[in-house]
């Protein structure tokens, strides 16, 4: 009982050991029969003092992971596996298929002339290409020509394909909620009539409408209240703006320059549960301490550096993919100019109104 006591309320540890006994009898005996539990023997576990961190800091080394990917790519076609895909698999989680405690991450292949088949979830995902020479992906009847460094994403329940008509692969990671609707129970899945959704609409027209600082005058909303109109950002316009604002402004000490990939149609995150956002850290350039409630998964566009989380220093370079856990200290340095993508569950907890900061 002294275990189940060190997380209990503060008073039950001076219990001497006949009341100790007695209790334990009644527990035993009374409640666990009527499947019912003594909240005040583990309120230190269900009510803590500030979040206790499971996720670990882990790096996955583009150098490894891409001879991995293409020896995946010679055991099985992209139908056969219908998503071809290594797990990035946080070592606190072994079996669960996550990378934070809240968010699931994979790189998937697809070789030329394959396609990955349409289906749809109620999981929301997004991409971020590693490498490409112009495979696409297709999201509720358009398609988008997916090209290194580009932010693309799924909106839940939206049917998907992935072709490549080129002759090199096309490699990207993806970020899924899925641990979230696990969670829930709510998770549902569908495959489509036919291998490849039917194009209604021309490429580029999601963006044409939504992506140029105008709107529709009578926007829709394709994709629900909360999800972006717009499933394809282009690298070259994320790089170009933050180069610019760069150039118009000093660097934040904790966030150096970073912009977020917002919904045009409310301003809130591009996706309604994985927040994505995009930093850009001069050569030479540190930022200073910072932690919050959210754990991150990053991706390297480009550049090389080092990342901190907690007593963890993880050396990356380009396309190299981390894990930075929820609540543990962290900064960055870079040895070149680089940009990182970052997403995380921020979304999620900002609308419960739990996320929490702290800068040092």
């Amino acid at each position: 009982m002294d275990q189940v006591h060190s997380a209990g309320a503060p008073g039950i540890a001076n219990a001497d050991e006949a009341t100790r006994a007695t209790r334990k009898k009644f527990y035993d005996d009374k409640l666990t029969p009527n499947s019912m539990a003594p909240l005040w023997e583990v309120l230190g576990n269900v009510v803590t003092r500030e979040p206790r961190v499971t996720t670990k800091p882990v790096i996955w080394h583009w150098d490894k992971t891409r001879p991995l990917l293409m020896e995946a790519g010679a055991l099985l076609t992209a139908e056969e596996a219908e998503r071809r895909v290594l797990v990035l698999e946080n070592p606190a989680y072994v079996g669960e298929s996550r990378a934070t405690n809240t968010l699931y991450g994979g790189i998937q292949l697809v070789l030329p002339g394959e396609v990955a088949p349409a289906h749809r979830h109620t999981q929301s995902a997004l991409r971020f290409v590693l490498e490409s020479k112009g495979g696409y992906t297709a999201v509720g009847g358009e398609k988008a020509t997916m090209m290194p460094g580009d932010f693309v994403i799924t909106p839940s329940w939206s049917f998907h394909d992935h072709g490549n008509d080129t002759d090199g692969p096309i490699i990207w990671m993806d970020v899924l909620d899925v641990p979230m609707l696990t969670f829930f129970e709510a998770g549902f899945s569908e495959h489509h009539n036919d291998k490849t959704q039917a194009l209604a609409r021309p490429e580029g027209d999601a963006l044409a409408r939504f992506g140029n600082t105008m709107l529709p005058i009578d926007a829709e909303k394709p994709y629900g209240e909360l999800n972006s109109p717009v499933f394809n950002y282009p690298y070259t316009r994320t790089r170009a703006a933050l180069l610019a604002t760069a150039a118009g402004a000093p660097a934040d000490p904790h966030w150096s320059h970073t912009m977020k990939f917002v919904n045009p149609i409310n301003g809130g995150w591009a996706i309604s549960t994985i927040a994505s956002w995009m930093m850009y850290l001069p050569k030479g350039a540190s930022t200073q301490k910072m932690r919050s409630t959210d754990g991150m998964i990053v991706a390297v566009a480009e550049g090389s550096g080092t990342a901190y989380a907690g007593d963890a220093k993880m050396e990356f370079g380009a396309k190299d993919s981390f894990v930075i856990p929820n609540w543990t200290w962290r900064h960055f340095t870079a040895k070149e100019d680089t940009f990182l993508f970052f997403s995380s569950d921020r979304g999620v907890q900002e609308r419960m109104g739990i996320w929490r900061e702290e800068r040092a």
